[in-house]
């Protein structure tokens, strides 16, 4: 080792440049194609990059690519297409493959009395679909054939089982009417103060102005007679979730919030629930289904608002995460249990 070492500290002082200025022009050409940096595993690169250029003739003239081109699909087409060794005639040659016939072995043969034997030779399609959902033979109808053959004492199926390729028909769920919520009424009410308003509900009303949430969460800050408001998949953003973090601060009636199935980030959330903090009358808050994953941070806050706020007995989130999860949990099971106890005394 000491002796390469040694090898080396005579190159140390060596002047490159004055080495470089003795070089001629064919040397200098050399060297340059020696550093250059060539990939010619890398299929993807130019030609140019893969592999040195080792040409040195000059272009015999200018590059004509349409005359290429037409060069090109000349050669194809003046090249002979080559002969089929076989050629196809369309005549069929071989027999076609029929599957054996597997012979039953004569122990896994079984034989009835001569009444069954009968009985099973003239019964009916329904009558063979009772007897198999009896047996346990579930796979050869459907899950309504199989069910009404168990629970009714008389032949009720009359599709036979050949219907086990048929899905059963199911009566078309109609949609859900559109909510017949009339807002401008509702922030009246709001405003005013009525008492006979106690619940509002805005659930999948998309096109409600932005504003118009806005001032409905501003009025809702001194109603003192809604219980429950709720804007599932009404597109509520972060702007709205911030107002309801204000409203969430000064209203002490309000114990049911419903923002669901909206467009609230993170940031929106963790400004709820900062405000759910200094509300003690809120009992129920659903934030579930957002556009976006919250993310760590506001799972951990959620736990945490649990466990500090015991006026809460009903959360609506699904939790990714198995700390926050099992925080939650127990906090919920705490809050129930202290609310349990003041209803007792």
């Amino acid at each position: 080792m000491s002796s390469y070492l040694k090898e080396l500290e005579k190159y140390r002082d060596i002047d490159e440049d004055e080495i470089l200025r003795t070089l001629s022009p064919e040397e200098l050409e050399q060297l340059d194609c020696e550093l250059q940096e060539m990939d010619p595993e890398n299929m993807l690169l130019p030609a140019g990059l893969r592999q040195r250029d080792q040409t040195k003739k000059s272009p015999t003239g200018p590059l004509d690519r349409e005359a290429l081109l037409q060069y090109l699909e000349q050669q194809a087409l003046e090249v002979k297409e080559r002969d089929d060794l076989v050629p196809f005639t369309g005549e069929k040659k071989g027999k076609p493959y029929i599957q054996p016939k597997r012979e039953i072995p004569a122990e896994e043969q079984i034989t009835l009395e001569p009444e069954l034997e009968e009985a099973l030779a003239h019964a009916t399609d329904a009558e063979m679909c009772d007897i198999a959902a009896i047996l346990g033979m579930y796979t050869l109808m459907s899950n309504k054939q199989y069910y009404d053959a168990l629970c009714s004492g008389e032949i009720c199926n009359t599709e036979g089982i050949s219907s086990v390729v048929q899905p059963d028909k199911y009566k078309p769920v109609p949609d859900e009417p559109p909510n017949p919520t009339n807002i401008e009424e509702i922030l009246k009410s709001v405003r005013s103060n009525d008492k006979e308003l106690e619940e509002v509900n805005l659930n999948n009303i998309q096109d409600i102005p932005i504003p118009v949430l806005t001032e409905l969460c501003e009025a809702m800050k001194t109603n003192t007679h809604v219980r429950s408001f709720s804007l599932v998949a009404t597109r509520s953003g972060d702007p709205i979730a911030n107002a309801v973090a204000d409203m969430l601060r000064e209203n002490r009636s309000l114990q049911s919030l419903n923002i669901e199935s909206n467009f609230i980030s993170s940031t929106g959330l963790m400004a709820v629930l900062k405000a759910v903090r200094e509300n003690a009358t809120l009992t129920e808050l659903r934030v579930d289904n957002q556009r976006q994953w919250p993310g760590d941070a506001v799972e951990m806050e959620m736990a945490t608002v649990l466990e500090q706020c015991p006026s809460i007995v009903r959360f609506g989130y699904h939790f990714t995460q198995q700390g926050p999860r099992a925080r939650a949990a127990q906090a919920m099971t705490r809050n129930n249990e202290l609310r349990r106890q003041q209803k007792k005394r």
